[in-house]
């Protein structure tokens, strides 16, 4: 079965986005989410980065497709593929067929879901939900799109070299990465 990671920032009220944008800029947490979306154990795979319509067209036009990743847009409203967008599905369970099919399954190594908020619940709610990447911005903003509701106690905390578990700042907003993994079920 296929196995999906959520990769999000949000703040202390659990915001993710205002107004079709990001509510900070934090340069370096960017990084880190290009390297997490992109980085793969074969050199010869890519990760797919699925995300809802909006997420899409949040994202400026000069970074569209997100480079080196196979980008998936989910939407009910669109009957065309956006422009840019290697695949367009309806759902996000069409979207796990399209990227877990034999044709496709040849190039991608890991299968990510980068917003927005329903997007985010229908992966968390799946099976496929394997791991959160969870950036927690220790601050608030003004926010209209949030980070869904998550039962913490279906997930441990855990560590991975790649990801620095201290607190780290920016723009004097400080903000600390939390890697969550999906506990087996006994």
């Amino acid at each position: 079965m296929a196995k999906v990671s959520l990769v999000a920032a949000a703040c202390n009220s659990m915001g993710i986005g205002y107004k079709g944008d990001l509510p900070w800029r934090l340069k370096n947490e960017m990084k880190f989410f290009n390297r997490i979306t992109t980085r793969t154990q074969n050199s010869e795979k890519r990760n797919a980065v699925i995300m809802g319509r909006k997420t899409w067209f949040s994202i400026p036009k000069a970074h569209r497709p997100l480079p080196n990743r196979v980008n998936v847009v989910l939407s009910r409203s669109l009957q065309e593929r956006p422009e840019g967008a290697h695949h367009l599905a309806h759902d996000f369970e069409e979207a796990i067929h399209w990227l877990t099919s034999p044709s496709r399954c040849e190039d991608v190594e890991n299968i990510m879901v980068i917003g927005g908020s329903d997007v985010y619940k229908v992966a968390m709610d799946s099976p496929y939900c394997h791991k959160v990447y969870l950036t927690r911005v220790l601050q608030d903003f003004d926010c209209d799109t949030f980070f869904p509701m998550f039962d913490e106690s279906q997930y441990e905390l855990i560590s991975d070299p790649d990801v620095p578990g201290e607190i780290q700042e920016e723009n004097g907003i400080p903000y600390k990465f939390h890697v969550y993994q999906k506990k087996q079920q006994h």
